[in-house]
């Protein structure tokens, strides 16, 4: 068997002023504000204002990502996207990610089930991040 990814569509994702919480017990909190942006490639809309990433760098050195967020598609329906990872400080880019969908029935609902992967491309330097989210199939 082996697993074989097909490339669905890609989120651009624009980020907001950083909030830095601070250190917590399980380690040093920021949330990073999704402002808005676009999705492209198989779907086509755009990413809503008001979703974040709760970032938390943890004791042993290794970041968790966690953002939720919506995306409006050009045909009205809205979708909601959990993102998740674990990755070390030194991860190679782009960072794999798992993203889960909840969709309505108006909307794409083939994304409902299955597995997913994301390949998130940080440019923080243009404010942004990009993830390529990919189908993954078991093949024989």
């Amino acid at each position: 068997m082996r697993v074989r990814g097909t490339h669905l569509f890609t989120i651009d994702a624009l980020l907001g002023p950083v909030v830095d919480v601070g250190q917590t017990p399980t380690g040093h909190r920021r949330v990073i504000p999704i402002i808005g942006g676009t999705v492209s490639g198989g779907l086509t809309g755009t990413v809503l204002p008001g979703g974040a990433d709760w970032n938390l760098a943890r004791p042993d050195g290794s970041t968790e990502l966690w953002a939720r967020y919506e995306i409006r598609l050009v045909g009205g329906a809205v979708v909601s996207v959990t993102n998740t990872a674990v990755h070390a400080a030194d991860s190679p880019v782009p960072l794999l990610t798992t993203p889960q969908f909840d969709v309505g029935a108006d909307g794409p609902v083939e994304l409902r089930v299955g597995a997913f992967v994301g390949l998130l491309t940080p440019r923080l330097d243009e404010g942004r991040v990009q993830i390529d989210v990919h189908r993954l199939t078991a093949e024989p």
